[in-house]
């Protein structure tokens, strides 16, 4: 009889990695010598900014909350005698002066999205080859100072001025006067150059993150609206509002946040019947030195804004922020 040759078994070796044809083993510890050893290498990129966080953050913040406990004058010296009628005393003394920033910041942020969500769909949709420029115009503001843009809000806004003589001839000034906005013939120094002032210098914080959240927008969807016949209000109530909705929500905290706690317009383009709580704040620090009621008046507005971010963020229904 002939003898039939078996051919040599097809696959690895006995014993070896499956699917390498290697000893057992063997892969794993070549592989292992080429991994790179990660470690504590994403921790140590994390530490420039936690100590940056710690020092400029959370240090200022633990002496404030001190300081708001504590007793005694500038020449007898403060010591923490955990006095918390600081805080309940500041309220009872200015809550007006809250109620008064969170109603300016409330205006002021609501003005901001009625002007800046159409000019963000402009340049987002609708600019072309100008979106560039129209985006440098937008953010032209933050060349110049804070101060020196409100102080040409009180150049404008002074009396005699052209914007006053054209309110005083479109009885414009007769309304407001009687709304309690402005005054019979002035616009300075009243509840109105507050609201102007603030919606002016904090507008771009509405702009830049309405038309962040518009340019990242599947345009096709809104021509497939079309295509089902939706009318241009339908179409912006059901699709381009509801997935700008993240900038919007942007776009409203970074404008009123600051503009709960600014001071600057209030003290410039207001008189003291329109000083805010940042103007009430700066004077017992810096005027009456009573430290431990600003440091309590700063964290009461701290804590609520905080209380009124999150109601608004759980009512808005999403916290992705752009």
């Amino acid at each position: 009889m002939t003898a039939v040759a078996t051919p040599p078994p097809v696959g690895p070796a006995p014993g070896a990695a499956p699917g390498t044809g290697q000893e057992p083993g063997t892969a794993d510890s070549a592989a292992g010598g080429r991994r790179p050893r990660r470690g504590l290498t994403p921790y140590w990129l994390l530490l420039p900014a936690g100590l940056w966080l710690a020092v400029f953050f959370v240090a200022p913040l633990f002496y404030q909350a001190s300081t708001s406990v504590q007793s005694g004058s500038l020449e007898e010296g403060f010591r923490v005698t955990w006095q918390f009628s600081n805080y309940t005393d500041a309220l009872g003394t200015y809550g007006e002066h809250f109620l008064r920033s969170f109603g300016y910041a409330a205006v002021a942020t609501a003005l901001c999205l009625l002007i800046g969500y159409p000019l963000a769909y402009m340049i987002a949709l609708r600019a072309g080859r100008w979106r560039n420029l129209l985006l440098v115009l937008v953010i032209a503001p933050f060349f110049t100072s804070f101060l020196i843009r409100t102080l040409a809000w009180k150049t404008i806004l002074s009396d005699g001025g052209p914007v006053v003589s054209v309110l005083s001839s479109l009885h414009v000034l007769d309304v407001t006067g009687w709304l309690g906005l402005t005054g019979a013939d002035r616009v300075l120094a009243t509840p109105l150059a507050v609201v102007c002032g603030l919606t002016y210098n904090f507008l771009p914080f509405m702009i830049l993150p309405l038309y962040s959240s518009l340019e990242r927008m599947d345009t096709s969807l809104l021509e497939a609206a079309r295509d089902l016949y939706a009318t241009p209000s339908t179409t912006f109530r059901k699709v381009t509002f509801p997935l700008s909705l993240p900038g919007v929500v942007a776009g409203t905290l970074l404008t009123f946040i600051p503009a709960s706690g600014d001071y600057i317009n209030a003290q410039l383009l207001g008189s003291p019947n329109e000083q805010m709580v940042g103007n009430a704040i700066q004077k017992q620090f810096l005027n009456v030195l009573d430290y431990p009621t600003a440091a309590a008046m700063s964290f009461i507005l701290m804590a609520l804004i905080l209380i009124m971010v999150s109601g608004y963020l759980r009512k808005a229904g999403t916290e992705e922020l752009v």
